[in-house]
C-alpha cells in the first residue's frame, strides 16, 4: 500500500514524531496509517503519541542576540511547572539559537533545521524532548532581525519577550543599549499594535474613523447644541489621533517621561549621543496568546472517575 507525502505530514500531526520516524513508520506498515501509529509505539515513542493532543499552552518566550542578530521565539508545553524546567529551558534556548544560526523562512523550516550537537533536525527532537520532560511540546512561532542594532528583553521569566530593532548612524550599538531595554519594557507593559503611526494599514485606519464618526455624530445628537459638520469632523480627526497614541509605539507617551512621546524621547537620546536613532520595528509574543485553554473541573473529573468504576 503507497503513502504520500501528506500521509507523511497527518502522522507527524497525529503523532508529533520526526518526519523520518513517521516516513520509516509507513513504509514497515505499508501506509497503513493505524498500524504505522502502532509501529512508533512499539519504537519507544509512544508517550509522544499519547500527548500529541492535549493542549500546548503554557511553556516559555526566549528572546536573544547573538552576534547582532536578534531572534525570538515561543515554545510551548502543558504546564508551568514543565516550562520553568532546566529540560525545558534548555530545549527552548537551543530552538532560539537555531533561528539565529540557520535563518529559517518559516516554521517548517525552523523544524527542518539541524539541531544543535545532533544529527538531528529540529522536528526530530521534539519527540525525545516530550519523552524526557513528559509533556507535549510545540514550537509555535519565532522571528528574527539580522540588520540594525537589536535588543532583547525578558520579562517574568519568558512569559513575555519583546525584540526592538533599531537603525542606527553614527553611534556603537552599545550606546544604545539603555534605550532599547527602555523600549522593550514599554513594549512589554502596553502591548502597541504598530511601531509608528505610518504603520497602522488604511483598513484599520477607516475603520477607526468610521467609528468615531458614528460615535460623534450620536453624542451630537443628544447635544443640546449640536455642532456643524465641518466640527464634527475635526473632532474625528483629533480622536484619530488619540488612537496613535494608544496604539503606536512611537506616538505613546514615554513611561518615564510624563508628557513627553516615545518619539521625541528617541530624538532627544540621539541628540545627547551625537548620532542618528530610527526605532524600525518591535516583536512582542507573550506566552499562549490566541491559544484556547482547556477549562478542568475538577469536580466532574472526580465524579467521571467514580461512575467509570462502577
Amino acid at each position: 500500500m503507497a503513502f504520500t507525502a501528506a500521509d507523511v505530514k497527518k502522522l507527524r500531526e497525529m503523532t508529533n514524531v520526526g518526519m523520518m520516524d513517521c516516513k520509516k513508520a509507513l513504509t514497515a506498515s505499508d501506509g497503513d496509517m493505524d498500524k504505522a501509529v502502532e509501529w512508533l509505539r512499539e519504537k519507544g515513542l509512544a508517550a509522544a503519541a499519547k500527548k500529541s493532543g492535549r493542549i500546548a499552552a503554557e511553556g516559555a518566550v526566549c528572546a536573544v542576540v547573538e552576534n547582532g542578530v536578534g531572534a525570538i521565539v515561543e515554545v510551548n508545553c502543558e504546564t508551568d511547572f514543565a516550562a520553568q524546567s532546566d529540560k525545558f529551558t534548555d530545549f527552548v534556548k537551543d530552538v532560539a539559537a537555531v533561528v539565529v544560526q540557520s535563518a529559517p523562512a518559516d516554521l517548517d523550516a525552523l523544524l527542518a533545521a539541524p539541531y544543535p550537537n545532533t544529527d538531528k533536525t529540529v522536528g526530530e527532537m521534539i519527540p525525545e524532548k516530550v519523552l524526557v520532560i513528559g509533556e507535549n511540546l510545540k514550537v509555535r512561532r519565532f522571528a528574527r532581525y539580522d540588520t540594525g542594532v537589536t535588543v532583547p528583553y525578558i520579562h517574568m521569566a519568558g512569559r513575555i519577550g519583546v525584540l526592538v530593532n533599531m537603525e542606527v548612524e553614527g553611534l556603537e550599538a552599545a550606546a544604545v543599549t539603555e534605550l532599547g531595554k527602555d523600549l522593550c519594557m514599554q513594549v512589554a507593559a502596553m502591548n502597541p499594535a504598530f511601531c509608528d503611526k505610518a504603520d497602522v494599514d488604511q483598513a484599520t485606519l477607516d475603520k477607526e474613523k468610521e467609528i468615531q464618526l458614528a460615535l460623534a455624530m450620536n453624542e451630537n445628537a443628544k447635544s443640546d447644541r449640536p455642532k456643524p459638520q465641518n466640527i464634527i469632523e475635526k473632532m474625528v480627526m483629533g480622536r484619530i489621533g488619540k488612537y496613535y497614541e494608544e496604539n503606536c509605539l512611537m506616538q505613546m507617551e514615554f513611561v518615564k517621561e510624563k508628557g513627553v512621546s516615545v518619539e521625541k524621547h528617541v530624538a532627544a537620546v540621539a541628540k545627547e549621543l551625537g548620532g542618528r536613532i530610527t526605532v524600525k520595528s518591535f516583536v512582542r509574543f507573550e506566552r499562549g496568546e490566541g491559544i484556547e485553554k482547556k477549562q478542568e473541573n475538577f469536580a466532574e473529573e472526580v465524579a467521571a472517575q467514580m461512575n467509570l468504576g462502577k
